[in-house]
């Protein structure tokens, strides 16, 4: 099965960025093609058709194939919730927690997941991008590797190696990634591509000549550093924006478990808004909306929040007429409690919450995971649509004046009587044109702009087509994909 791999010569190099870019390449040559990823760690997530949870990397990389995300996409997720543990999910829903050693042993299983989740994507597509993880050259990881290497082995395709030249050391990087690497792996490899370069790339020539030489494999091309390029980030929080003139100011405290932070990036790229991350250690500036983002582990980050004194500063905000909205986990927090019986974020037990709406939440094994659409229950009253992650249940008076308004009948979230705290568990609320404008308006933008998040989206994936159009040999790509010619 026509099947290519992405992998880097370290972390962030640019494999999803090349996937990407790639999946839309194909789609606009006709061809039917899937994203894959074996193994994925983020926080950050979407919810598929068939009801699973994937990496977002993956969900982007489908709407730029132009396909529904489906849980074979996918199939390990780790979701980091200590410094050695993660969340399991396999082919979309929660398994377990484990601790790393424990996950070590249990790749072998989690391995047949992946062959059987390839299995299937390759009988529904004919051709199929594969991302990597990390880099191939992590040493300790490679016994039961089922990320890189042993993936590509297990089916035998062909492999990319992609570097960011902006680390340093990018000929290094990719020879010595090479290097380590067995004799079957090495031949594995068709081909390198060096990623976000500035200036002109003539200065490369002797370079590349040297590792094509030194290699005896192709380089087929370097990509630019695109400015102003927007593609939603895997895992790490993107806090890039335009300066502003007095703008609309948004602040999100970063906790040491945030997730879903991708919630934020239409606010960031709002012609209006300016989102400030205050990461532990840095003070709050003065805000007119203050954002409590998803947690992976809710107990933790609300800890975390009330030790830096939060409470207090959210109390300010909301003396001087400042909002306050939480999303998920931030919603759960806003509430008088979390209750964790089962232990299932850590030790069985409860922690207090912030205080400002009137409910309760109690975590629950069975998690959540529902694509949805809601009427926002603000002026407007627009529809919108998101999605749902979490494992709490919550309950309480608040919730007699709900923020949303499922179309399925039920209601989400709450707002406070004094209309200054609000909460919900919707994910990507943001990105809904009309959704994102009744809720500026409701924080206090007089008149919010219109941002088609899509549409921008759509941008940023067409111009890494086109970029690697321009600047990659995509014949000589095609051909280590297939063997033939578009």
């Amino acid at each position: 099965m026509p099947t290519l791999m992405i992998q880097g010569a370290t972390s962030d190099a640019g494999k999803s960025v090349l996937a990407t870019g790639l999946c839309r390449w194909l789609k606009r040559q006709g061809f039917s093609v899937a994203p894959f990823k074996p193994q994925n760690m983020a926080l950050n997530s979407a919810v598929t058709v068939d009801g699973g949870e994937i990496g977002r990397a993956q969900a982007v990389q489908a709407q730029a194939a132009g396909v529904e995300p489906i849980s074979d996409m996918n199939p390990v997720l780790l979701k980091p919730n200590s410094e050695t543990g993660s969340q399991v999910i396999i082919q979309g829903r929660a398994l377990t927690e484990m601790e790393a050693l424990t996950y070590h042993a249990y790749k072998p299983t989690a391995m047949k997941a992946v062959l059987d989740s390839y299995q299937r994507l390759a009988k529904a597509f004919p051709y199929i991008i594969v991302e990597g993880a990390g880099s191939p050259a992590e040493i300790n990881l490679r016994e039961g590797d089922i990320a890189n290497m042993g993936f590509a082995e297990a089916v035998d395709c062909p492999v990319i190696l992609v570097a960011d030249i902006e680390k340093g050391g990018v000929f290094a990087h990719l020879a010595g990634t090479l290097m380590v690497l067995a004799p079957s792996e090495q031949n594995r490899i068709k081909g390198f591509v060096i990623n976000r370069f500035r200036g002109n790339p003539t200065i490369l020539e002797p370079g590349l000549k040297w590792l094509a030489d030194f290699t005896g494999k192709p380089v087929y091309g370097v990509l630019p550093y695109l400015l102003g390029f927007h593609l939603e980030a895997e895992d790490a929080v993107d806090s890039r924006q335009a300066p502003k003139n007095e703008p609309f100011r948004v602040v999100v405290p970063i906790t040491p478990r945030v997730s879903n932070h991708t919630d934020f990036d239409p606010l960031r790229l709002h012609p209006q808004v300016e989102v400030t991350f205050v990461r532990p250690g840095l003070k709050c500036p003065p805000a007119d909306l203050i954002i409590l983002a998803g947690s992976k582990s809710v107990r933790a980050d609300l800890t975390f929040l009330l030790n830096n004194g939060w409470d207090q500063i959210l109390k300010r905000h909301l003396r001087y007429g400042g909002k306050i909205l939480g999303l998920c986990g931030g919603y759960q927090m806003l509430g008088q409690v979390v209750r964790d019986p089962l232990g299932l974020e850590s030790q069985p037990g409860e922690t207090k919450g912030l205080g400002f709406l009137d409910l309760e939440t109690i975590l629950e094994p069975e998690k959540t995971l529902l694509n949805v659409k809601a009427q926002l229950l603000l002026d407007e009253k627009p529809i919108v649509e998101g999605y749902e992650i979490h494992a709490g249940v919550t309950t309480g008076p608040a919730l007699e004046r709900p923020l949303l308004a499922r179309l399925s009948g039920t209601t989400d979230g709450a707002i406070s009587p004094d209309n200054q705290v609000a909460g919900c568990y919707l994910h990507g609320i943001f990105e809904n044109t009309q959704g994102s404008q009744a809720l500026l308006k409701w924080a206090g933008l007089a008149e919010p702009q219109a941002l088609d998040y899509w549409a921008l989206r759509e941008e940023g994936i067409n111009l890494l087509a086109d970029t690697l159009e321009k600047h990659l040999d995509m014949a000589a790509i095609f051909q280590a994909l297939n063997g033939q010619t578009p």
